[in-house]
This record gives C-alpha cells, structure tokens and sequence, in this order.
C-alpha cells in the first residue's frame, strides 16, 4: 500500500474515533459506488451525518479542509442521497467534515467542522 493510502486510512481511523467520542455512532465508512466514496456515514441523534476527511502531514500544501472544494461538497451531496437510496434509510441530513493534520513525531491533530452543507 502507498504512504499516502495508508495515510488517509489512518486519518479516517482517526476522525472515527474523535466522532465518536463527540458522541456520534459510525455506521458505515469508505462507502462505495460508481460515482464515488464516502469516508464515513455517521448518526447524531437522529441525523445522519456524512463525513468527509481529509489528511495531511503538515500545512505545507494548506489546511485540509481547503481541500473541500463546492464541486466537491455538490458531490458529496450526491453520493448522501445514494446512500440513503441504497440503505432505505430516511431522516435529516448533515455533511461535515473532519481535517487531520499528522506530524512526523506520530501526534494526531484533529479538527471537525459540523455542517459544511
């Protein structure tokens, strides 16, 4: 597996936990389907919460979440409503999204924007 892969999988992992801990339940990651990817579908309450994550080494190449583009939240939106057509389940709906910043000692800086949509 790539360094950057292996990366992303371990900033999922952690964004997972930090939800977690926020109190969220993690029903579903790394969903798949022909027109893309969902890290994690989470439930707060009673929304359904759509996670995107994005990790990086350092800010060298700008804080995660610059990452998120509208182009991407609009597909984001999309895949949310493929899920919920595929899982048949219903409710309100939020996206977020959760920046991990991984420095070279192994410490883990996470940060969860709520409701990015």
């Amino acid at each position: 597996m790539r360094a950057k892969d292996q990366l992303g999988l371990d900033g999922e992992a952690a964004a997972s936990v930090h939800l977690e801990h926020a109190g969220m339940r993690i029903i579903d990651r790394r969903w798949r389907c022909a027109h893309g990817e969902l890290d994690i579908v989470a439930v707060d309450g009673d929304t359904f919460v759509f996670v995107e994550v994005k990790t990086r080494r350092g800010l060298a190449y700008g804080h995660p979440f610059e990452a998120i583009t509208p182009a991407k939240v609009r597909r984001l939106r999309m895949l949310a409503g493929l899920w919920l057509e595929a899982s048949g389940h219903r409710g309100p709906v939020r996206l977020d999204a959760v920046g991990v910043i991984a420095s070279r000692s192994g410490s883990w800086r996470v940060e969860h924007l709520r409701g990015i949509w």
